[in-house]
């Protein structure tokens, strides 16, 4: 499948909610495929429809070869804990730049699968960390609105300042 062009901060499109997920076909595993070709050649840990310009409630995560390619389809968080980690994050759309948030170290969240099977899961440290930064892609909050103003400000700056050298 082929890899598609990544929607670079910052357009509209990483800050508009995304449309739950209605039919489980072959469209929808096309869309999986290219996520995850698209976000091993960015290259990348997590990638959602949002990143590519699909507003579909759809994330892929591969914290590693081993462990193995994990889909979720309309995920949704239940709850957090109140326990946090800080964690460097940054985005396939804005590469190059991150910056360390603090999220809920655990969390329970539901989540479809390809069939649309639902499903429920508990998710802790590194793997929790990327489902809500991905959750947040598909609700519209793209990663640097969870940093303080001073921060984000800085970083959009050196983004500007990357994109126009380039």
């Amino acid at each position: 499948m082929p890899v598609r062009p990544i929607i670079r901060f910052p357009d509209a499109l990483l800050r508009t909610p995304c449309t739950p997920v209605t039919a489980f076909d072959d469209e929808l595993r096309a869309l999986v495929t290219d996520l995850l070709d698209t976000m091993r050649a960015a290259p990348g840990v997590g990638i959602t429809g949002p990143h590519i310009g699909v507003l579909k409630r759809v994330v892929v995560i591969e914290l590693d070869r081993e462990n193995g390619v994990r889909t979720y389809i309309n995920p949704e968080l239940i709850e957090s804990s109140e326990e946090t980690m800080q964690h460097m994050e940054g985005s396939v759309s804005m590469p190059g730049l991150t910056e360390e948030i603090v999220r809920p170290k655990s969390i329970r969240f539901r989540y479809q699968d390809i069939e649309g099977v639902v499903h429920e899961e508990v998710a802790e440290d590194f793997l929790a960390i990327c489902i809500q930064h991905e959750i947040d892609q598909l609700d519209g909050i793209f990663w640097l609105q969870r940093l303080s103003k001073l921060k984000r400000d800085r970083l959009v700056k050196k983004w500007e300042k990357a994109r126009h050298a380039a």
